[in-house]
């Protein structure tokens, strides 16, 4: 079995009276997820997630506070990972999507809409937490 690290965050911006959510899609659009990729050596967890958000879609960010970590199973080519990654809350800078060859599609969703679009439990879960950060 091999562990894997990864890092990821939640990442909001206000338009108007809205909350949005980035999301980006995998697997030919037929999952939602939250942005995460591998903590790469020398890196720390909070470098990681923003520079996985900025690949994966083009969007800087910056840290406001800690979401937590989850972690799950999965098989890759016959071997088992066991894999923790680490969120974050993170608020908008700036940036025009521009999804990258590791993803289908990145969107802004209103907050509501991210919940139910998510695929993952966990993920939800993750969500939940960034939205009783954001509104208190």
């Amino acid at each position: 079995m091999k562990k894997v690290f990864s890092a990821g965050g939640v990442v909001y911006k206000r338009e108007g009276k809205d909350l949005k959510i980035l999301l980006i899609s995998i697997k030919q659009g037929k999952v939602w997820a939250l942005p995460k990729g591998l903590v790469e050596k020398n890196e720390t967890p909070q470098q990681a997630a923003l520079r996985e958000i900025r690949e994966e879609t083009g969007i800087d960010g910056k840290i406001i506070d800690e979401l937590g970590e989850v972690s799950y199973w999965f098989y890759l080519e016959g071997e088992k990972y066991f894999k923790t990654v680490k969120y974050y809350l993170v608020e908008y800078i700036n940036g025009q999507i521009t999804p990258q060859w590791e993803i289908d599609n990145a969107e802004w969703f209103k907050a509501d809409e991210a919940l139910n679009k998510l695929t993952y439990e966990s993920d939800k879960k993750i969500l939940e937490k960034a939205f009783r950060k954001i509104y208190g």
